[in-house]
């Protein structure tokens, strides 16, 4: 064979991979765009509202493209002269579209209805809304009318079929409308249809029907990611730019979300710090953002770059969890939390700008390492008295145990790790940990915004894990674990992890004897955390082991999804934050509405802020809060 023919086949081959690669990372977006933009799932999932959308926009949808086609009967706007429909298609053609025009006035009737008369809290109205909803009365109306003109003066013998514009045009001859004088209005009718028409199309930009466009493009072009990977700042030594400060700092698919948003409210209706009366609003974010981007458009770039101060404000920029619940409900597949933690990271990596408590946390991860602040030589008193194997250099273990910082420094927590090896020890599991070898994952300045100190932590990590020989970690945190599991590979660490939870399920029931035994008395409710359920998908492994104990397990009303957030995560864990807005208090009570006597969590800062929401009520007779460990260790023959 040739150089050049081995060349030619090469350079086939590769053509045909790129080919087969393209195709099969665009057939989920295509599934996306199918099964969010067109079967609308999302917005179906409050049954009226879905309802109502579904039906004006698949009356839209129909009429766009009945027009399209009546259009392209005659030669103006293409070179072909389209001969469908015709016969019985024509009779079908003309049923449709009358079934559309109802499809939008209904779905018009039942938006007024909502925001007149039913006005849900979240549900913000502004000039635009309005308009839209007038502009979709008046389009099908006028349609229906040009119809009527149309079989009054033509009385076709299939006017039926058109069921609405013959019904029209019967009570209109009835009102005393001749052929003559419907011939002569047709015109006139026809021109003011087409001119609402032509104002919808050129309304599009301008107001919120824009989303009609944005919201499909969106979901179409979303970036595909584990719901906890954060994008990482590439060559962070030498990069210009730190975070997001400016409105042009942002990415054009970044900026497309802004403009995809709908101001539907469903983000805020589910945001935990919306709810508990905190200043922020995933909603207001990204219509602020829109605003910014909208104003310096308009002014042709002559208008300010700078975010609008709302923003940058300490209430509002430090109040999001990124518990990711907005992100789950949102139709068009926004990310509020990504662009609050973008711009964390300018405040916090170039304006130096942020709250005391903030400071204090990441000063105490640069000098301690770890957000508690206490000496890292500290680490492993949790194993006074037990029996763990810490691993030097050159070791080899089934397991590598990550404790975290929670379990090694806070005192509730080293009683949830010391439950944990107590179960791996009673199910003979091989495993080992780092000691004093072992880093914070660095979760806590990643989140906070400080990408630097994260990823400095993540390598020095990744550099202790690489001398020791494992074939999973194991860790009680679900914030460390998605970290480990979703971002680690972004720096070069790619391992399997597992939650703890996950681990234990997977046990054989003989290596691991779960009973009903004498262990937790009363109602227990399980939470889930947001970091281990939303962005992990972990629901079923914590209720099956809670099952497995025979405990008198209930469900709170939020849970799974749509679980309540316990108010410690994106930092907020080391904030001081207004006692009347507190999420853990909410949280709480979903617990005591259900009467539950113990509630049940699989991560260190939900059992840390349920315990300090249970002392500071004072209900510490009424209601205790466990790790699922501390369950386990009690329900062990």
């Amino acid at each position: 064979m040739t150089t050049e023919k081995i060349a030619y086949e090469q350079k086939t081959n590769s053509w045909l991979a790129n080919i087969n690669s393209g195709i099969k990372s665009a057939l989920p977006r295509v599934g996306d765009l199918f099964v969010h933009s067109f079967g609308q799932i999302r917005i179906l999932k409050k049954v009226y509202p879905g309802i109502m959308h579904q039906l004006i926009f698949w009356g839209v949808l129909i009429q766009i493209i009945g027009t399209a086609i009546n259009l392209m009967q005659m030669k103006l706007f293409t070179p072909f002269e389209l001969t469908i429909p015709r016969g019985n298609g024509y009779l079908f053609y003309e049923f449709i579209m009358d079934l559309a025009g109802v499809f939008i006035l209904l779905g018009v009737l039942m938006a007024f209805i909502r925001r007149i008369i039913i006005r849900p809290k979240f549900l913000e109205t502004r000039w635009d809304d309005y308009y839209s909803l007038i502009l979709l009365t008046l389009l099908p109306i006028a349609g229906f009318f040009t119809e009527s003109m149309r079989l009054i003066s033509a009385q076709p013998a299939w006017a039926g079929y058109s069921f609405v514009g013959n019904a029209l045009a019967d009570m209109l001859k009835g009102m005393g409308v001749s052929r003559e004088y419907a011939f002569a209005m047709h015109p006139i009718i026809l021109l003011t249809h087409i001119g609402l028409g032509l104002l919808f199309g050129a309304s599009l930009p301008f107001t919120k029907l824009r989303h009609l466009i944005y919201a499909p493009l969106n979901v179409l072009l979303h970036p595909r990611k584990e719901m906890g990977k954060l994008d990482k700042i590439e060559d962070i030594e030498t990069a210009e730019v730190l975070g997001t400060g400016h409105i042009t700092e942002f990415t054009s698919l970044q900026l497309l979300s802004f403009d995809a948003c709908l101001n539907c409210g469903r983000c805020e209706d589910v945001c935990p710090a919306t709810f508990s009366g905190m200043p922020y609003s995933p909603r207001s974010l990204i219509y602020n953002l829109h605003e910014a981007e909208a104003t310096l458009a308009k002014s042709n770039g002559r208008s300010s770059y700078q975010l609008p101060e709302e923003l940058l404000s300490e209430g509002n920029l430090w109040s999001c969890t990124t518990c990711g619940a907005c992100l789950l409900r949102c139709p068009a597949f926004i990310n509020p939390p990504e662009r609050v933690i973008d711009i964390r990271r300018y405040q916090i990596l170039t304006t130096g700008d942020m709250p005391r408590s903030v400071g204090d946390t990441l000063r105490n991860m640069e000098r301690q390492g770890n957000p508690w602040g206490i000496p890292p030589q500290d680490r492993t008193s949790w194993t006074e008295g037990l029996e763990v194997r810490k691993l030097k250099p050159g070791d080899e273990t089934d397991v590598l145990l990550y404790v975290g910082c929670a379990a090694a420094f806070d005192d509730r927590n080293k009683k949830v790790i010391r439950s944990f090896v107590g179960l791996l020890h009673k199910a003979g599991v091989n495993f080992g940990i780092l000691g004093l070898d072992e880093a914070c994952c660095g979760e806590t300045a990643r989140r906070m915004g400080n990408e630097y100190l994260f990823q400095v932590m993540a390598e020095q990590n990744i550099e202790t894990f690489s001398q020791v020989k494992f074939k999973r970690i194991v860790t009680s945190c679900p914030h460390c674990y998605n970290t480990l599991k979703n971002e680690y590979p972004q720096m070069g660490g790619n391992y399997d992890v597992q939650h703890y939870t996950e681990f234990l399920n997977a046990l054989s029931p003989s290596s691991l004897k779960i009973s009903k035994g004498n262990g937790t008395e009363g109602r227990l409710a399980y939470h889930d955390s947001c970091y281990l359920g939303r962005y992990n998908d972990i629901y079923k492994a914590p209720r099956s082991l809670l099952d497995q104990a025979q405990v008198d397990r209930i469900e709170m009303k939020l849970h799974s999804q749509n679980s309540f957030c316990c108010g410690g995560g994106g930092g907020l864990m080391w904030l001081e934050t207004d006692p009347n807005t507190r999420i853990n208090h909410r949280r709480l009570q979903n617990a005591l509405d259900v009467q539950a006597d113990v509630v049940a969590t699989a991560c260190p800062y939900c059992l840390i802020m349920f315990d300090d929401a249970i002392r500071s009520k004072g209900l510490g007779d009424q209601i205790q809060v466990l790790d699922i460990a501390e369950v386990l260790e009690k329900h062990i023959e």
